[in-house]
């Protein structure tokens, strides 16, 4: 592989410091139940119609995966 190809993917010699960065466990959990109540909070509100406590709760856990990806960063 040459290293202009590996430049491009990301894998060698990348331009942004955090290229590569991994999430930690507890943030990447998050990020997948939050996106998980997405889809259910979708699912009960096609089905069964809208109900606000229950998106206002997927706003919040929303926000608070937000919070611990912008901290686990800084």
């Amino acid at each position: 592989m040459s290293s202009a190809a590996g430049a491009k993917r990301g894998t060698m010699g990348g331009t942004n410091p955090e290229e590569g960065v991994a999430m930690p466990g507890s943030t990447k959990a998050m990020g997948v139940l939050t996106i998980g109540g997405l889809v259910a909070v979708t699912a009960y509100t096609v089905a069964l119609g809208g109900n606000g406590w229950l998106w206002f709760g997927w706003a919040v856990l929303g926000l608070l995966t937000l919070g611990m990806v912008v901290s686990d960063h800084t």
